[in-house]
């Protein structure tokens, strides 16, 4: 079976210590894990050391960056690289969030870029994609999606993306209320599979781990993880709430 993922973002949210209390709450909690589920918390880069040690003897749980700079080194003021992360003991790492793709110009070459640099350095990125209303309601979410997964991850092997996590984020979901119901974010996770599979092959398609992220809470959890192709999800405003983030996460397969 596929790994199942509740995935936290934390984006640019909550103080050194509010992280910790955080952390220390969902790690101290009445969680159901095995070697199946595993629990990512994408914390801001000031926070990824204290945070990873504060997992340490945690089953099932470690610590993701947010970001990382497509380049190994440079005068590039204010980026984080991959070399950087790998340095402090970091294993994961969210790449083209839709935030980054929207606000810092992110574009589908440049992340191919990131996702060869994490692979150089032994990172595994959570690779997100997913579309804007206007293409949701044109109907050509499907064709877009497809270009992301094309023209960022075609040139990997199989065997890179064997076990891969791929996030899909609907943008018009994303800190608006709104969230797909269980039957779209399945059709959808069902396309990017497909496409995957026409591209590697039904083993490796069937190996990856596709995250559904658009307006995740406790009280939808378990209704859109219960769909056959979503392996779980990559949250937002509902992993800052310590009981809330506990209940998605007991909601995996």
């Amino acid at each position: 079976m596929r790994k199942q993922i509740a995935a936290a973002n934390w984006k640019m949210n909550l103080t050194l210590e509010q992280g910790k209390a955080l952390t220390e709450e969902i790690a101290q909690a009445d969680l159901d894990l095995n070697d199946n589920r595993l629990v990512i918390l994408g914390v801001p880069f000031p926070y990824l050391v204290t945070i990873k040690e504060l997992l340490t003897g945690q089953p099932n749980m470690v610590v993701a960056a947010q970001n990382c700079y497509s380049k190994k080194s440079g005068a590039f003021t204010g980026e984080v690289s991959a070399t950087m992360l790998t340095s402090i003991g970091i294993q994961y790492v969210i790449i083209g969030h839709s935030e980054r793709r929207e606000y810092f110009n992110e574009t589908n070459d440049m992340l191919a870029e990131k996702v060869n640099i994490c692979f150089e350095n032994g990172l595994k990125p959570i690779f997100c994609c997913g579309e804007a209303l206007e293409i949701r309601e044109a109907g050509t979410q499907n064709s877009f999606v497809e270009n992301q997964l094309k023209e960022s991850l075609f040139h990997l092997s199989a065997e890179q993306l064997t076990g891969f996590i791929i996030a899909y984020e609907p943008i018009w979901a994303i800190g608006t209320g709104k969230t797909a119901t269980s039957a779209q974010a399945q059709e959808i996770q069902v396309h990017i599979r497909a496409v995957m599979a026409a591209q590697y092959g039904a083993e490796v398609a069937e190996s990856i781990s596709i995250l559904y992220g658009g307006s995740v809470k406790a009280a939808n959890a378990k209704e859109i993880f219960g769909q056959p192709d979503v392996d779980g999800g990559l949250v937002g405003g509902a992993s800052l709430i310590a009981d809330e983030f506990v209940l998605i996460i007991n909601g995996l397969k």
